[in-house]
């Protein structure tokens, strides 16, 4: 059965409007788990925007938090992906990254549920604690100027 292209726009225009529907509210629904991690384990130090200037312990640091947002720049315009994850963990002591200052988050997340990754056996908390660091680690790399 064909139908006339003068029928057609009025058939298609109302699951047109249902798709864009759909698609916003799949936007709506999507958590960004990296951004929600660093809001809440990593903003307190180095600030909202990863800059180092505007965290509220800014003030009771010993030494300077670095500015999150120019590390693929200090590396040769290529984003340290592993460095940062293995930082970011902590639960292995790197000589060159120099003394431990940061909260050793691969413990911390492992010690801990989260909101997000609540679906994994206990059993498998380390998984659950990688995600969290992998999708923090990416959250990183976004900040990148």
């Amino acid at each position: 059965m064909k139908i006339s292209t003068k029928f057609r726009g009025v058939l298609l225009a109302p699951i047109g409007v249902m798709l864009i529907g759909m698609s916003a509210n799949v936007q709506a629904d999507k958590v960004d788990i990296g951004k929600r991690e660093y809001d809440s384990a990593c903003a307190v130090c180095h600030g909202l925007t990863g800059k180092g200037d505007d965290g509220p312990l800014k003030s009771l640091l010993a030494r300077p938090v670095p500015n999150l947002t120019v590390l693929a720049k200090n590396n040769k315009g290529v984003f340290p992906f592993d460095k940062v994850f293995q930082i970011i963990d902590g639960r292995q002591e790197v000589a060159a990254h120099g003394p431990r200052d940061m909260p050793i988050w691969g413990n911390a997340f492992n010690n801990q549920t989260s909101l997000y990754f609540d679906n994994y056996p206990e059993q498998d908390r380390e998984s659950a604690a990688r995600s969290r660091i992998l999708a923090l680690t990416e959250y990183v790399y976004r900040l990148q100027q």
